[in-house]
């Protein structure tokens, strides 16, 4: 296959990957609350784990899952693994599609602002103004003072903000940690702190209910696979950018299943937060900043951009998500 060809079906894996994040959020938008979300993350995670089978290099161990390079930065991911994946879902169950992404769309900003404090990276004038025009375009559409705010705004900036350490950590751990290391850090860590969560109070779902809890984790990790597989196929540059189409799953879905609504002034915040995104990114590639490797992420609505180790293998990230999430 030449390099175009394989670049172009990257591409396309990705789009598809990120349609496939879109269906998993909407899943949980449709269950309205009715299912805790806490139970929602664990039951989901249990589901996650049909990606590990793929996610398993030919040379790695299942123990693989618990072993670290690093055991500090690798419980404070399997902490920001289990409160993004609570906050995800509580931000897709109180707030429209289109405005929860527009949130979670400042990952690459918490990353850049991250990046400065705890990786000492330089960062020049161009990304600190993508920075910028993304917090503007956040406040066009929050408008706060005009519009109540709720927690669902809050779990949005929260689970931005996680999946931005998470990247950071990854950043910071290098190539050396094993994607299933990285992968079973997040798992892990949804599934002990949302198992505790759930012992105060749970629900037994309805078929209808299932359904559609299946479909979020199922989804999920059929959308990691698939981004794995996209950035296997296609160079990171272009295999992050595409996250950005689930804003059209969001808004599509908002319009035909949720009734929601989209105005001018968020219509304008939606352009700005995205196109501070893609500034980020393309300044990352100019300078030759490591992008985190595919979105090995069992939080799938992290939106996280993916790259390709020298041998061609997926080094890892999602999420992914999400996700952007992202599936950070």
């Amino acid at each position: 296959m030449t390099a175009p060809s394989s670049a172009l079906r990257g591409v396309l894996v990705a789009f598809g990957a990120y349609a496939v994040f879109a269906f998993s959020d909407a899943s949980i938008k449709i269950l309205h609350g009715g299912v805790p979300a806490y139970q929602i993350a664990f039951i989901g995670a249990l589901f996650g784990c049909a990606a590990l089978p793929f996610i398993k290099g030919r040379d790695d161990s299942w123990l693989d899952i618990v072993r670290s390079t690093n055991r500090t930065l690798w419980l404070l991911r399997f902490v920001c693994g289990a409160i993004g994946a609570i906050a995800s879902i509580i931000t897709f169950t109180k707030l429209p599609m289109a405005e929860a992404f527009c949130l979670l769309f400042l990952l690459p900003s918490f990353v850049t602002i991250l990046s400065v404090i705890f990786l000492r990276e330089d960062v020049r004038w161009q990304r600190w103004a993508a920075v910028i025009v993304g917090f503007i375009g956040v406040l066009i559409v929050l408008r706060p003072g005009f519009r109540e705010l709720s927690g669902g705004h809050l779990a949005a900036a929260i689970g931005g903000l996680v999946a931005a350490i998470s990247i950071v950590i990854m950043r910071k751990m290098g190539p050396a940690e094993k994607r299933l290391s990285l992968y079973g850090a997040a798992l892990l860590g949804t599934l002990a702190v949302s198992g505790i969560l759930m012992l105060s109070e749970m629900v037994v779902p309805s078929p209808r209910q299932w359904l559609f809890i299946a479909s979020y984790g199922l989804l999920g990790a059929a959308g990691n696979v698939l981004l794995m597989t996209a950035a296997r196929l296609a160079p990171a540059n272009l295999v992050a950018p595409p996250q950005y189409s689930q804003m059209l799953w969001a808004i599509a879905f908002g319009y035909l299943i949720f009734d929601d609504t989209i105005d001018l002034p968020m219509a304008a915040g939606i352009v700005l937060i995205v196109c501070s995104g893609l500034l980020t990114l393309a300044r990352e590639k100019k300078r030759g900043t490591p992008l985190p490797r595919a979105v090995v992420s069992a939080d799938n609505q992290a939106p996280l951009a993916t790259s390709v180790d020298e041998t061609g293998d997926v080094e890892r990230p999602a999420q992914t998500a999400p996700h952007a999430i992202s599936h950070a």
